[in-house]
């Protein structure tokens, strides 16, 4: 199986000494290409620092992380900056748009800064599916949330990155635009072959994945293909498990 990216004996532990917190407990876990994955857990388990941890966003304690087949925790900084600009997007509950630019620069503005052009064939292939065609001089404040979420989507598909990750991409939305965005990030996968870690920790939302990693103290707990909301809900650790 060859994986976009994968952990290996991840730990992350935040302070020193006694009040030291350990986020991650030797987590080990691989994300196959071209599916789509929802970290699951509740508050304090350990999810977002994976996610975290998986984009390059943090440092770990030790262990490895993998992009790509390149292991990015050996990397200096500026390697690391190369590999999240090049390698990985990101698609947070914030949308992060510039609010003086139009969707189209929103869009290709990550490329734009490390002086790549965007492939015309996969911008308009995205933009089309994404349905925002008719939307692309319009700024953020003319967008409505789900619009400008889907903004943030095209933004990390155009560059054609080894994984998209996604940290609670639905949590600022409606229920319906939350739906929308999650039907899109399925098909960015069935579309565009693209790989996708979502971290959640809604049920509803975990089902719209391919497969959970449901995450409780640190560690991986349940690992499910296909999984319903029901089932997610029935083996979801209980609130307050770190």
């Amino acid at each position: 199986m060859v994986f976009a990216v994968e952990a290996r004996a991840l730990v992350k532990v935040y302070g020193k000494g006694d009040a030291g917190v350990r986020a991650l407990d030797g987590v080990s876990v691989g994300f196959e290409r071209g599916g789509f994955t929802a970290i699951m857990g509740p508050s304090g388990s350990g999810k977002s620092s994976l996610l975290h941890c998986l984009a390059g966003l943090d440092a770990v304690t030790s262990g490895q992380v993998l992009v790509g087949g390149v292991d990015i925790t050996a990397l200096s900084d500026r390697e690391l900056t190369g590999v999240r600009r090049d390698r990985i997007g990101f698609v947070f509950q914030a949308f992060n748009l510039l609010p003086q630019l139009t969707a189209a620069r929103n869009i290709t503005l990550p490329l734009d800064l490390a002086g790549r052009r965007a492939d015309r064939e996969l911008m308009a292939g995205v933009v089309e599916v994404l349905g925002l065609a008719d939307r692309l001089d319009h700024r953020p404040a003319e967008l409505s949330g789900g619009q400008q979420q889907r903004v943030a989507l095209a933004r990390a598909l155009v560059a054609r990155p080894e994984v998209v990750f996604a940290d609670e991409p639905t949590g600022n939305l409606d229920s319906r635009s939350g739906l929308e965005v999650l039907r899109f990030l399925r098909t960015s996968v069935r579309s565009f072959g693209q790989t996708v870690v979502m971290v959640t920790h809604d049920p509803e939302a975990a089902a719209c994945a391919d497969r959970a990693v449901l995450v409780a103290d640190g560690r991986i707990v349940a690992d499910l293909p296909n999984p319903s909301a029901d089932q997610l809900r029935s083996l979801r650790p209980p609130a307050g498990a770190r």
